[in-house]
């Protein structure tokens, strides 16, 4: 059984409102993300192959598939890290590297650089989010401060600013990167298995702040990860990556209506995969 649909996303419009003037609809602003035929080769072996998807403002959207599908590789090749074989990316209606405004963005990588450890406090490393967005050289002020609260809040971590990065666990390591991407209010968020070794209390944080960033800001997220039970019931769409392709591109509920369980861990989630030709 083959189980996709079609990716494109048509142009949208909207219409103003407006009783006194006889005025056609207005295109809507790009998608956030627009992926087109992506293909990228590993020494000669194929690991894309014709990807394309878009991500539009304040959609929530989860990328998965089987460990070794190219994910991480797709998402460096978002962000302009990677350049592809084939294929165009636009973040924003522009090519990666012509986006001048970074703050737009906001980056989880799956394991963060550990320069940024030393010897930061988990507050300097949630303040240098905020970086981007000021400038280096503007002093921080009220907004700066009040979203670097927030972010820590979310990932649970306000009792701990002070701490050193260095004495914390693995796991509130990366809630404090988690951390450190929010508080740069960033209107695309993208995040690499954020929440290996964070906690189940801290996931829910986690969920509730990636749910308001699309539902109350507007923001778009694609979030790539094995584990999906804390989210699954909040995407907007669910996109599974197999053997270098899209195989999947609808709501989760689709999937879970046909008994597909999105909280599974990886070395289960081949198994359901395996029914997506």
């Amino acid at each position: 059984m083959r189980v996709t649909s079609a990716v494109g996303t048509p142009a949208r419009y909207v219409d103003n409102g407006s009783q006194s003037h006889a005025r056609g609809p207005v295109i809507s602003a790009p998608a956030v993300i627009a992926v087109e035929d992506i293909s990228f080769l590993y020494r000669d072996t194929p690991v894309l192959d014709g990807v394309t998807f878009t991500v539009e403002p304040g959609e929530f959207v989860a990328l998965t598939g089987p460990n070794g599908s190219g994910k991480s590789t797709l998402l460096r090749i978002i962000l302009g890290l990677l350049p592809p074989a084939g294929g165009s990316v636009r973040l924003f209606g522009s090519p990666p590297g012509h986006l001048h405004r970074r703050a737009r963005i906001g980056y989880v990588p799956q394991r963060p650089s550990t320069l940024e450890l030393l010897p930061a406090t988990v507050g300097d490393v949630v303040a240098a989010g905020r970086l981007a967005r000021r400038g280096w050289w503007r002093r921080p002020d009220a907004a700066d401060r009040q979203a670097v609260a927030d972010a820590l809040d979310a990932v649970g971590l306000t009792d701990l600013r002070r701490r050193r990065m260095t004495e914390l666990s693995g796991g509130q390591q990366q809630r404090a990167f988690i951390a450190k991407a929010l508080a740069t209010t960033p209107e695309l968020l993208l995040l690499d298995e954020p929440t290996t070794g964070v906690d189940v209390e801290s996931q829910a944080r986690f969920r509730d702040t990636l749910v308001s960033a699309a539902r109350d800001r507007g923001a778009a997220v694609l979030l790539v990860s094995h584990e999906l039970g804390a989210v699954a019931a909040d995407l907007d769409r669910l996109l599974v990556l197999r053997r270098g392709q899209i195989m999947f591109d609808d709501p989760p509920a689709k999937l879970t209506a046909a008994g597909v369980s999105l909280g599974v861990h990886p070395h289960d989630l081949p198994l359901w995969l395996e029914g997506l030709e």
